[in-house]
């Protein structure tokens, strides 16, 4: 009897909890604990537990969808072999994605073709199964994005959309050349996201050659200055993984 007592009120909490995240007012609780057979409390259960799991998956979708990842990547058989972590990243902060509510960034440094943009995609499925809100750029399309939003008047809707999300991954930072407005707005992306969110910058491109990159040494060490200060560098080295499995080669 007291078992049976002790489920009804467990389920009553759960249908109290999914109310609440549903935004329902507490009613079907009292009306429960006032008129509601046993199994007629099971079945509202089992459907608000429905309902919230339905929601579950149509916001991640939504969330992944949104993201903008050229195509969908996981940690599965993935290569950890390259990477060195930083004494401050354990692997497992780094699969929990723990790096984005506590606002750090991620440089994953290192030649071409050895899993960097891999790991950054990788990274950011799993933030939106999460339910954290991703964006992925490469840097050439975003400062086209914002050099076109800035000429048509569309500036500030885009940088308050780049503002909300939780993490914002800049995919091969550095392997094009940026003009002078490129910059300026690239520059602001990266100050508007300090401290407010995790960026996650792939590159090929040490420190000291950021400036030739960004036509201005001030605005490259600034940049610098924002992203490891509460950042975390991985650095990748050995060979290219594309080039160890290419078709040609082998023939």
């Amino acid at each position: 009897m007291l078992k049976a007592f002790t489920q009804r009120e467990a389920i009553r909490q759960d249908i109290a909890g999914y109310c609440r995240h549903l935004m329902l007012s507490q009613q079907a609780v009292r009306i429960c604990a006032e008129e509601a057979t046993p199994r007629q409390e099971e079945f509202l259960h089992h459907i608000l537990a429905e309902e919230m799991a339905s929601r579950e998956r149509s916001k991640k979708a939504r969330l992944l969808n949104r993201a903008g990842f050229p195509v969908m990547k996981s940690f599965d058989n993935y290569e950890f072999g390259c990477v060195r972590l930083p004494p401050s990243l354990t692997k497992d902060d780094l699969l929990g994605c723990q790096f984005i509510p506590q606002k750090k960034n991620l440089v994953l440094y290192g030649p071409v073709g050895i899993g960097k943009t891999h790991m950054a995609i990788a990274l950011g499925v799993k933030a939106c199964t999460m339910g954290f809100r991703v964006r992925f750029h490469t840097v050439t399309d975003l400062v086209l994005r914002l050099t076109d939003a800035r000429r048509l008047g569309n500036l500030e809707r885009l940088t308050r959309e780049l503002v909300q999300l939780d993490m914002l991954i800049l995919d091969e930072w550095g392997y094009v050349p940026v003009d002078k407005e490129g910059s300026q707005l690239l520059f602001r992306v990266v100050a508007d996201s300090y401290e407010s969110k995790s960026l996650v910058l792939t590159t090929n491109l040490e420190f000291s050659k950021w400036g030739g990159i960004f036509t201005d040494e001030q605005m490259a060490a600034a940049m610098i200055d924002r992203l490891v200060h509460h950042g975390h560098l991985l650095l990748f080295e050995g060979e290219s993984y594309r080039m160890r499995n290419a078709l040609m080669r082998q023939t």
